[in-house]
Formats: C-alpha cells, sequence, structure tokens
C-alpha cells in the first residue's frame, strides 16, 4: 500500500465515460489514442501512476469537464500488441478531488489533485458489513444484468471479500454515468452499498430505463 506521503499532489488523468474504479481493485485498459499511449509512455518513465475520472459531457471544443472526483491508479502490467496498443493493468490506489487542471503542451491533460476527502483509502480499517445482505443485492443485479443482457462470473465475484465484492459491483454494473459516479463519490461502504441497493429498486422498477437517481 502506497504512503500517504508518497502520494502525488499532479498526474495525468485518462477522461473515460461510464468507467469508475475503486481503491483495491483492478482495471484492464486498452489504450490506441495516439494522446493517451504519450500519456502511458510518460507513466512508465516516472512512477507508473494514473488517474481516472469521468468526463460529464463533450463541450464544443472536445475538451470535457470531469467529475471533481476520480481515483488515482498504478500500472501494475504493461503490454504492446503488435498493431501499437498498449493493454495495461490499473490498480486502484485512492480516490481523490481535482484541484485545477494545469497547463501544458502535451497531448493530454494534466490536473493537481487532492486527497483530503478520502484519508480513509489508503488506511488497513476495514468496515464492518453483514455480507448476509448481499444476497439481496445479487438476486436484484442478476435481473438487471438479464435485462441488459449483461453477463458477469458470480461464482468468482462470490470469492472476494466483502469491500471488493461491493466495489466490484459498482464498477462492472450497467448503470449511468452520474449513478456510477454517485456510488464512487460514496463516503464509505455502508454508504455505497446503501446507493447501490437504491439504484437496483428503480432498475428493477417497470419503467426502470426512464431514470437516474440523484
Amino acid at each position: 500500500m502506497i504512503k500517504k506521503d508518497d502520494l502525488p499532489n499532479r498526474v495525468p488523468i485518462f477522461p473515460l465515460s461510464n468507467f469508475i474504479f475503486f481503491p483495491n481493485t483492478s482495471a484492464p485498459l486498452n489504450i490506441f489514442e495516439p494522446r493517451y499511449i504519450s500519456m502511458i509512455d510518460q507513466c512508465m518513465k516516472t512512477d507508473r501512476l494514473l488517474g481516472m475520472a469521468q468526463p460529464k459531457r463533450i463541450t464544443d471544443n472536445k475538451i470535457p469537464e470531469l467529475f471533481d472526483v476520480g481515483c488515482l491508479g498504478k500500472i501494475s502490467s504493461f503490454n504492446e500488441t503488435e498493431d501499437g496498443r498498449y493493454v495495461i493493468i490499473l490498480n486502484g490506489i485512492t480516490r481523490f478531488n481535482i484541484s485545477k487542471e494545469i497547463e501544458n503542451n502535451k497531448a493530454f491533460r494534466e490536473f493537481e489533485i487532492n486527497f483530503n476527502s478520502f484519508e480513509n483509502d489508503t488506511t488497513d480499517r476495514k468496515e464492518k458489513i453483514d455480507f448476509s445482505d448481499l444476497n439481496l443485492i445479487f438476486k436484484d443485479l442478476k435481473r438487471v444484468f438479464d435485462k441488459q443482457g449483461y453477463l458477469i462470473n458470480w461464482n468468482e465475484l462470490k470469492k472476494q471479500n466483502l469491500d471488493q465484492t461491493i466495489n466490484t459491483l459498482s464498477m462492472a454494473s450497467p448503470f449511468s454515468k452520474e449513478e456510477k459516479q454517485m456510488l464512487l463519490e460514496a463516503k464509505d461502504l455502508k454508504f455505497r452499498k446503501k446507493k447501490l441497493e437504491q439504484i437496483l429498486k428503480i432498475y428493477n422498477s417497470d419503467n426502470f430505463s426512464n431514470k437516474t437517481l440523484q
């Protein structure tokens, strides 16, 4: 686990819509745009640290405004394909707040970030939640996944510990970017579990396709 004093105050950020990830989870990424190839090149030459944040929307000048909260990750695996793509594994470290964008002459964007709101992300403190409560979440999620045509390995999921299970479900679920952002910003695991249950109730209602939890 990275120490708080070793966290960076500026990072390149990869904006990816409808994608979130959490501390202590891993995410595979397929990098093919030249600007993001350059970004990964810089990361690999330095500390391998990379921020992920969702864009709110695409503006007229094609520079998306980002949500204020993202997650910092470290590249743990790197492979280059024959056609020049990068396939990486990013391990989540801690969430962050974006302070401001840094002007640069690079093809990718860099930001000043801070971790003041997420100090618990880098501690070993475990939250006490009843694992049996997940049975209902599994049942509701299976209904949602069936409706959306999604597939997930439920047996492998049940082998994870509680926080990994809730966070993996939040990452994999077919929710809107606003709903996923809400789960990312949840202050702790109990609150994220509660929000996940609320979203699932809406998606399992008859008119779920027209609703987004606010």
